[in-house]
């Protein structure tokens, strides 16, 4: 992997560029095929956008290349800046899942939905949110297709578990999967330090234990060569990352099912989760004071509400 400032190069025609979602670096990234039909990955939030077109800039790309911006599901740290982005680049269409579609030309109930988990920082972290003309988004259900070059063609995949309106992007080309966050989330800043680290991402409130493992067995017997997560990276063992959110997928439904037995809130199943995570990294030699653990505990808050969410259901 190369690493220039502005864009990492992951193989001889995949890029990603840092979004730099929450303020930090390595949690959000946006994926760019060098192809013929110029196509993105997720924008992640409109504070993102313009870190995406110094990336793509820096690539030598304009924005008026680009064709396609395939948003893997409609949350708002992958897809809330499609809006803002597609009103400077003229020629590009947003792909996105049946389910997405209405919600990203009438995004109030997105937005809404955003500010109830997020409360008074939804504003510093999403806007704007623009809505996007129904004339230019491009709907792809289970198993469509889109031709991006002679010799790539993307296959998409309905994955809820994580959302209902979420599909994973398959390349034939690298044997790769982008995955969203329907297999997890996988921890850039523990990479450097040799631990692999996967989490599940249960955020509400269409969480659904059974449709993610789902997700993940059917990647499993795909026998992938990588896999591009949302958050954050590509990683060429996705066999191992696949298994190891499964596993965490038990330990979060086993925390919650006992949080809920005991009438307890989200909190107090974050703070048994972060202990869980934090023992198995210390057993990594870890140190207690890594940075990682910011983004963990986010994620683990966020993960928490969408795990009793879903029991309560």
């Amino acid at each position: 992997m190369m690493h220039e400032k502005d864009f990492i190069q992951l193989n001889d025609r995949i890029y990603l560029i840092d979004g730099f979602d929450l303020g930090v670096p390595e949690r959000t990234g946006t994926y760019v095929f060098n192809e013929e039909e110029l196509t993105l990955v997720d924008t992640g939030p409109s504070p993102s956008i313009k870190y995406v077109k110094q990336g793509l800039e820096a690539l030598g790309f304009s924005l008026d290349q680009v064709k396609y911006i395939i948003v893997t599901h409609i949350h708002l740290d992958h897809s809330g800046g499609a809006g803002l982005l597609i009103q400077e680049c003229p020629n590009a269409t947003v792909v996105v899942h049946p389910r997405g579609a209405r919600h990203l030309a009438e995004p109030e109930r997105l937005v809404a939905g955003a500010k109830g988990v997020y409360g008074e920082r939804f504003s510093e972290l999403f806007d704007p949110i623009i809505a996007i003309p129904q004339e230019r988004l491009l709907v792809k259900n289970e198993g469509a297709t889109l031709k991006i070059s002679p010799t790539c063609t993307l296959r998409f995949l309905d994955t809820p578990g994580h959302a209902k309106h979420h599909f994973s992007i398959y390349d034939p080309v690298s044997n790769g999967m982008f995955t969203g966050d329907t297999v997890g989330i996988r921890y850039e800043q523990l990479i450097r330090d040799g631990v692999d680290l996967f989490l599940p991402s249960t955020s509400p409130n269409q969480f659904d234990p059974e449709a993610m493992q789902r997700a993940i067995n059917r990647m499993l017997r795909m026998h992938l060569d990588c896999i591009y997560f949302g958050h954050f990276g590509m990683t060429t063992n996705p066999n191992k990352a696949l298994r190891q959110v499964s596993e965490w997928l038990d330990v979060f439904v086993e925390e919650a099912e006992a949080v809920v037995a005991e009438q307890k809130g989200h909190e107090v199943l974050a703070q048994r989760l972060f202990d869980r995570v934090r023992g198995y990294l210390r057993e990594m030699e870890v140190p207690d004071d890594h940075e990682v653990y910011g983004l963990i505990e986010v994620d683990l808050h966020v993960s928490s509400m969408g795990m009793l969410d879903y029991f309560r259901r």
